[in-house]
C-alpha cells in the first residue's frame, strides 16, 4: 500500500482499524475524528452528482445532469469526457463529496441489460479510453472516482447473487481490459466491486480478482469498496482485498475476533485500513476548501455541448436534415414536451434545470405545430391523440416525430425483455408517414431499440439516447444545423433481438449466467459471422463530408506500429469525423474475431480543412489471451490493419508483418502428432525417432489426419512401438534442446 498517511493503520487499536473498513452510515467513511481523519462523504454519480439529502434515499441536492453514459459514449471523445469529469469534480468540491461513484464501464453484453444506460460500450477499448478521460477529469479537482462494477456485472436479473460464469480468455479479452486500461492510465482513487459472483465466488470475496489481478498484475494502489450491500462475509472480504464495506453492517466485532483468533491476518487488516486513511488524506485538500461555488451556467453550457456530441445521425435521406426554418415544421410526440433525459435507479439526479425540444424551438425563434401523439404511461392509445397528430402532420412540410422508451421500460433493478418500442408509437409513425412522407424520427432511449421494422417509414433518424438536462436544446441545435452531429454508435443495433449472440444464455438460470458466446460480443460476433445489422458499431453520419486518404502503416517495433491518415473535410460545413483502426488477426491457432477496434481519434475540421492524424498500435493490440500459456500471446504472421468510420465502413486496409513474442506452448507426452511435427525443435526429434525405430505411419490421408489429432504416444503404440518409452525419451531430448537454446525455464 502507499505511504501517504501521517497515521499508520498498524499503530491503531484493533477496534479502530476494524471500524475504518466499514462506513459510518450509508454515505460516509468512518474516519477517526480524534486523530484528524474526517469521515468524508461518498455518493452516487456516474454522469452527475447525486448527493442524498439527509435520510431521504431518493432526494438529492440540485446538480448538473450531464448526458448519461450511453449518450456520452457516442461522442467517441475522451477529451470531452475529461471536461465533463472536471465539471463533476467541481460540483463535488462545492458539496463536500470526496468520492463520486462512477464511472460504470461494464460491457454491454446484451441489448437487454437494464442498466446499459450507465455503461459505455460493447467494446473494451472504447469504454476504457472514454472512462479514463472522465476519471482524470474528476480527479484533477482533488476528488476521487470509483470505477465500477468490478467485474462482469452485465445484467440486473438476480444481480445480488448470480454467478457470471466466464472462461478466462473471454474475461481477459472482453470484460477486464477496460478496467485495466483505466487503472494503469488514469489511476482511479477507488474501485467498486460488483454484487455478482465471478465463476462462483462473490466479487467482494474474490482474492484472485481484487488482489492477484488488480493489485498484483496491474499495480493498483487505490482503495476497493463494495457496492452497497455486496459484502456477505466481512472477514473473507478483507482477506480478499476489500478495503471498505458500504453501507455498514455493524460487524466490526467479527473483524476484531477474527484477527484475535488468527482467522484474519493482522497485516492484511493493516493494509486494508491503511487504504481508507490514504483516501482521506488525498481528499483533504479539496474537502477543506471553504465557500467554493461552481459556475452553474457554465456547467449547463458544458452539458449542452456534451449532449450535442452524444447525438448520432443514423439516416438522412435526401438530406432532409438540417431542417429549413422557412418550412412548416410539425413536432409530434410527448417526449418533445416531456423529455426523457436520464435513467432510473441510484443514478437519478435532481437537475439544476431541464430543457425541452419545444422550448428549444421557441428559443431558436422557430414556430412549430405540436401534437403529443401518445402518452408516456401504459394506457391504450387514445384515438383522439392519433387523429390530432395526423392533422398536424398533413399540414406540415416536414414532421419531426419523437419516439422512445418510457421511464418504466428500463431502469436499474431489472432487465428488459424486448428491444421494441411501444406498439402505439410504431403504429403512430406508420400512420403519420402515410399522410406525410417527410418524417424525421428522434429516439430517446437508454439502450438500443429495434429500428429495422419501421425505419423505412422515415427519411431521417436521430439516436439521441438520454441526453441529460440540456438534451432539449441540443436536439434542436442538431435538427436546425446550429450544431453538426458527430456521434458514432458505441454498440451495434441488431436487426432483431434474436440475432444477438446472448439470446440463449441471457440472463441465465438457477443462479448462473453462462457467457457461452465467449469473445464474440457485439460487433465481434456480427462482423465475424457476417450477420446483417440495422447499423454497425461505430456508425454515424454528419452534415459534412469527409475523405480519409494517404493511409500509412509503419512498423515501429517487432510487434508495434503507427497508423497515419489524412482526414479532409470536403464539404462546406464545419464538422468532426471519428477515425477508427481495427486489427484483423493473422492465421491463428485459436478462434479470433474477424477484427477488433484498437485505436480511434476524433478530428474537428473547418470546411475544406485537412489534418494528418496518427494512432499507435502496441504489442497488446495484436495479442490474444492464451489459456495454455496463462498470458498474452502475439503470434508471428501477417495482420491486416483496417481504417474506417465504423466496423463495416472501412476505407483502406494494409498488411503488417508482426514478428511475434517468441512464446510457445512446450511439448510434452500429451502433445499431438501434429504439434510435434510442426514444432521447430520437436519436429526434427520426431523425424529422427521415426527413422531410428522404423515406425510405420499410415499413407491413407484420412487415417493420417486422424493420427495428427492424437497424442504422440498413442500414435506410436498403434503403429506397434513402445509409445510411452519412446515419447519419454523424445521429451527428454526436447528439453535438452530447449536448454541449449536458452529457452527452457
Amino acid at each position: 500500500m502507499t505511504e501517504e498517511s501521517h497515521t499508520k493503520a498498524k499503530d491503531l487499536e484493533l477496534q479502530e482499524e476494524a471500524s475504518l473498513t466499514s462506513g459510518s452510515d450509508s454515505w460516509h467513511l468512518q474516519g477517526l475524528t480524534d486523530k484528524g481523519y474526517e469521515g468524508y462523504m461518498i455518493t452516487d454519480g456516474p454522469y452527475g452528482l447525486r448527493k442524498a439529502t439527509g435520510s431521504d434515499v431518493y432526494g438529492s441536492v440540485p446538480a448538473t445532469c450531464f448526458p448519461p453514459t450511453a449518450g456520452l459514449a457516442s461522442s467517441w471523445n475522451p477529451d470531452l469526457t475529461y471536461q465533463v469529469g472536471q465539471a463533476m469534480g467541481e460540483e463535488c468540491v462545492q458539496e463536500k463529496v470526496a468520492v463520486i461513484l462512477g464511472p460504470g464501464i461494464n460491457i454491454k453484453r446484451s441489448p437487454l441489460g437494464g442498466r446499459n444506460f450507465e455503461f459505455y460500450s460493447e467494446d473494451p477499448v472504447l469504454a476504457g479510453h472514454e472512462a479514463a478521460g472522465l476519471v482524470e477529469g474528476v480527479q484533477s479537482k482533488g476528488v476521487g472516482t470509483s470505477l465500477k462494477h468490478f467485474a462482469a456485472n452485465n445484467q440486473e436479473t438476480d444481480r445480488l447473487r448470480v454467478s457470471s460464469d466466464v472462461d478466462m480468455r473471454t474475461l481477459r479479452e472482453i470484460y477486464l481490459p477496460a478496467f485495466e486500461y483505466v487503472v494503469r492510465n488514469a489511476k482511479p482513487w477507488t474501485i467498486m466491486c460488483a454484487y455478482n459472483k465471478l465463476n462462483g465466488v462473490f466479487s467482494s470475496e474474490n482474492r484472485w480478482l481484487l488482489t492477484d489481478v488488480l493489485r498484483g498484475e496491474w499495480g493498483y494502489q487505490g482503495m476497493v469498496m463494495s457496492d452497497w450491500g455486496a459484502v456477505h462475509n466481512r472477514v473473507n472480504a478483507l482477506q480478499a482485498g476489500l478495503n471498505l464495506e458500504m453501507p455498514p453492517s455493524r460487524t466490526d466485532d467479527q473483524v476484531v475476533q477474527a484477527v484475535q483468533a488468527g482467522k484474519l491476518d493482522k497485516e492484511q487488516l493493516d493494509q486494508m485500513a491503511q487504504g481508507v486513511l490514504d483516501l482521506i488524506e488525498k481528499a483533504r485538500p479539496a474537502m477543506s476548501r471553504q465557500d467554493y461555488r461552481y459556475d452553474v451556467q457554465e456547467h449547463n453550457n458544458m452539458a449542452r455541448r456534451a449532449a450535442q456530441e452524444s447525438i448520432v445521425l443514423l439516416r438522412n435521406e435526401d438530406r432532409i436534415l438540417p431542417l429549413d426554418p422557412k418550412e412548416k415544421i410539425a413536432v409530434i410526440g410527448e417526449f418533445a414536451r416531456t423529455p426523457r433525459y436520464q435513467g432510473g435507479g441510484s443514478s437519478h439526479i435532481t437537475p439544476t434545470e431541464v430543457s425541452s425540444v419545444l422550448g428549444g424551438f421557441k428559443e431558436a425563434g422557430i414556430n412549430v405545430d405540436f401534437a403529443p401523439g401518445f402518452t408516456l404511461d401504459e394506457k391504450e392509445q387514445d384515438p383522439a391523440l392519433t387523429q390530432q397528430a395526423l392533422e398536424v402532420a398533413r399540414g406540415a412540410d416536414t414532421v419531426v416525430l419523437f419516439l422512445g422508451l418510457p421511464e418504466y421500460a428500463e431502469s436499474e433493478g431489472f432487465d428488459r425483455t424486448s428491444m421494441d418500442l411501444p406498439d402505439n408509437q410504431v403504429a403512430l409513425l406508420r400512420a403519420v408517414s402515410e399522410v406525410n412522407d417527410r418524417v424525421v424520427a428522434v429516439l430517446s432511449n437508454g439502450a438500443v431499440v429495434t429500428v429495422a421494422d419501421w425505419m423505412d417509414n422515415t427519411k431521417g433518424l436521430l439516436e439521441t439516447w438520454l441526453l441529460g438536462q440540456e438534451g432539449g436544446r441540443a436536439v434542436v441545435d442538431v435538427l436546425t444545423g446550429a450544431a453538426n452531429p458527430s456521434g458514432h454508435l458505441p454498440e451495434t443495433i441488431p436487426v432483431r433481438l434474436e440475432d444477438n449472440p446472448t439470446i440463449t444464455s441471457f440472463p441465465g438460470e438457477e443462479g448462473h449466467s453462462r457467457y457461452g458466446e465467449g469473445v464474440y460480443v457485439g460487433y465481434r460476433y456480427y462482423d465475424t459471422f457476417q450477420r446483417p445489422v440495422a447499423f454497425p458499431f461505430g456508425f454515424g453520419l454528419s452534415y459534412a463530408d469527409f475523405a480519409l486518404e494517404q493511409i500509412a502503416v509503419t512498423k515501429t517495433g517487432a510487434n508495434s506500429a503507427r497508423v497515419e491518415v489524412t482526414v479532409t473535410n470536403t464539404s462546406q460545413a464545419d464538422g468532426a469525423q471519428t477515425v477508427q483502426v481495427y486489427v484483423a488477426p493473422c492465421s491463428s491457432r485459436v478462434n479470433r474475431p474477424s477484427h477488433e477496434l484498437k485505436a480511434f481519434t476524433k478530428v474537428f475540421l473547418k470546411a475544406g480543412q485537412s489534418s494528418r492524424v496518427s494512432m499507435d498500435l502496441t504489442e497488446r493490440d495484436f495479442a490474444y489471451w492464451s489459456t495454455v500459456m496463462d498470458g498474452w500471446h502475439v503470434e508471428a504472421g501477417t495482420y491486416r490493419i483496417q481504417v474506417g468510420t465504423s466496423s463495416r465502413d472501412l476505407v483502406a486496409e494494409q498488411d503488417l508483418q508482426v514478428d511475434g513474442d517468441g512464446r510457445f506452448i512446450p511439448l510434452n507426452a500429451e502433445s499431438t502428432m501434429a504439434e510435434w511435427r510442426e514444432n521447430s525443435i520437436g519436429g526434427p526429434i520426431l523425424r529422427d525417432r521415426i527413422e531410428q525405430d522404423g515406425i510405420p505411419l499410415p499413407d491413407d490421408p484420412n487415417t493420417a489426419q486422424l493420427f495428427d489429432t492424437m497424442p504422440l504416444a498413442s500414435v506410436i503404440t498403434l503403429s506397434g512401438g513402445d509409445g510411452n518409452g519412446i515419447v519419454a525419451d523424445m521429451v527428454d531430448r526436447y528439453h535438452q534442446a530447449l536448454k541449449q537454446q536458452g529457452l527452457d525455464s
